[in-house]
């Protein structure tokens, strides 16, 4: 029976329910983030204390922000898992009490006054930076075992398979390009080693940023490919579910293959877009003032997926389904 109208009491607590059963620790971290973004942005407007440059409470609502959808986004894909996925359920946990870890230390700092990241002004907050470094470092790992076993889960759709896992190699070296930022800078150890470590190449953190993310808008900061490279996950297969839509009115897109090419040339765009902002960071050099050699770059390859995705709708199609058919949805 089809009904209009808002959804009843026991149908949105059963729906809740039932997200929530995907992976129940992985669902209380992501409710505990939303929950830490509320806070954090009443904070940001009731709290003036700045930090680096920002409001202290800038740091925890970002990071919350994104570990909610890292939760919700790991949870789902657990509980899509045919094989070892108790395996993926231990790893899932582990990623979820290690992440709940770093952000109690996190935002203990918030209120302690002071920074979290490569903080070794003192013996306590050399102890919390460590912890902290040690508890992403396990979550990377549990990732990877996750990742691995995913690759062991073929779905009976190329293009969401592709796009899956293309989003996961992609997400782990993004978060793997965040050791980046542990390496001493020039200077660091000869002024005493409080702080060992930045964002921002080339310059001390703290200096002039974008709004909301400060992100330096004068030298180069590499929590720009970190972030791109963490959240290729969403934004690979969410391409892909826009192809999906509008194969209702693209009569190429109804072919599995060239939705399949179509992932692929967004993963080689995606791929391209990380290593020139990983450069680009590298060198130095502003996400908002890119030199000639960079903008080159970034023409080169702007034009190479333009290409690529006229060739993938023009090219052979096989296996067209009937119009109007979609592929299978995963399970829920």
């Amino acid at each position: 029976m089809i009904t209009t109208g808002a959804p009843s009491t026991s149908t949105a607590g059963g729906n809740l329910g039932k997200v929530f059963r995907w992976h129940r620790p992985l669902m209380i971290l992501a409710a505990a983030m939303a929950g830490l973004v509320v806070v954090g942005i009443v904070g940001m407007f009731a709290d003036s204390r700045l930090l680096t440059g920002l409001p202290i409470w800038d740091k925890p609502t970002k990071f919350g922000l994104s570990i909610l959808i890292y939760s919700v986004t790991w949870a789902w894909l657990i509980a899509q898992l045919d094989r070892a996925r108790r395996v993926a359920w231990w790893a899932g946990t582990m990623s979820a009490a290690f992440l709940g870890l770093e952000m109690v230390i996190l935002v203990g700092d918030v209120v302690r006054g002071t920074t979290s990241h490569f903080n070794m002004s003192t013996p306590l907050d050399a102890t919390l930076w460590m912890v902290m470094a040690g508890a992403i470092a396990v979550v990377w790992l549990a990732t990877l075992l996750v990742s691995a076993i995913l690759f062991r889960n073929p779905g009976p759709d190329r293009a969401r398979n592709l796009a899956i896992r293309a989003g996961v190699v992609i997400a782990l070296i993004g978060m793997a390009l965040g050791f980046l930022m542990t390496t001493p800078r020039p200077g660091q150890l000869s002024a005493g080693g409080k702080i060992l470590g930045a964002h921002t190449v080339g310059l001390a953190d703290g200096g002039p940023g974008l709004p909301l993310l400060g992100w330096s808008t004068v030298g180069g900061d590499l929590r720009i490919p970190h972030f791109v490279g963490m959240h290729a996950l969403q934004l690979i297969p969410l391409l892909l579910i826009g192809c999906e839509l509008l194969s209702h009115r693209i009569r190429a897109m109804r072919a599995p293959t060239v939705r399949f090419r179509l992932v692929g040339v967004a993963t080689a765009g995606y791929a391209g877009l990380l290593i020139l902002l990983t450069w680009q960071a590298l060198r130095g050099q502003s996400i908002v003032h890119p030199d000639t050699l960079t903008a080159a770059f970034f023409v080169v390859l702007v034009a190479g997926v333009l290409s690529s995705i006229v060739i993938a709708l023009r090219g052979p199609r096989t296996n067209a389904a009937p119009a109007g058919a979609m592929p299978p949805s995963p399970r829920t």
